[in-house]
């Protein structure tokens, strides 16, 4: 585990030794992209990273970061929270910066992460939207419990056997953000 001095009294450190789980259970689980999160998922998430990064202030954990990486070609930035209290001072920029310098996830291909919020933050550290958007896709595997509460119902999904069938329907145009987007708020 190491740390660095961002800003007095400002702290990072690697590592998930000094993690305060309850914390950041409780910022997770109250954000866009992991409502609900139990804290069991947040520390396995933690343990199976790549890289965990904490900041603190007066020894308080104030922010978090994780990477999920092979450490060869592809890193992954995500959970990435400062504390109300603590923001607008580069917290995250400089958490992010930490984790894209870190020695053992250098010379990578690709570094990306997802915001609904935060570009400008991302932007300041050289990150900047996907060339090829309509390249990249995503699967959410679905629940038995979202298939019972109607969602087997839309119209490119089918059921062989109980289980979901995804057909492609020819001529549908290419995925775009919005698309995203729209399927992460229909959750």
């Amino acid at each position: 585990m190491t740390s660095a001095q961002v800003r007095p009294p400002f702290e990072i450190s690697e590592g998930i030794d000094r993690t305060d789980f309850e914390r950041v259970h409780g910022w997770l689980s109250g954000t866009y992209w992991s409502p609900g999160i139990a804290r069991e998922r947040v520390e396995r998430a933690a343990r199976n990273s790549s890289l965990v990064l904490g900041a603190y202030v007066h020894g308080v954990q104030a922010g978090y970061l994780r990477v999920v990486s092979d450490r060869a070609s592809f890193a992954w930035i995500c959970d990435v929270y400062v504390d109300e209290g603590s923001r607008g001072q580069g917290i995250a920029r400089a958490m992010v910066r930490h984790a894209v310098s870190h020695p053992e996830h250098q010379g990578l291909r690709r570094w990306l992460l997802a915001t609904a919020d935060a570009q400008g933050v991302y932007a300041e550290c050289g990150f900047r939207p996907l060339d090829n958007p309509e390249r990249f896709m995503f699967l959410r595997p679905v629940s038995a419990e979202h298939w019972e509460e109607g969602l087997a119902s839309r119209s490119n999904i089918e059921q062989e056997d109980g289980l979901p069938v995804f057909r492609v329907l020819s001529g549908a145009r290419p995925i775009t953000l919005e698309d995203v987007q729209r399927f992460e708020d229909e959750g």
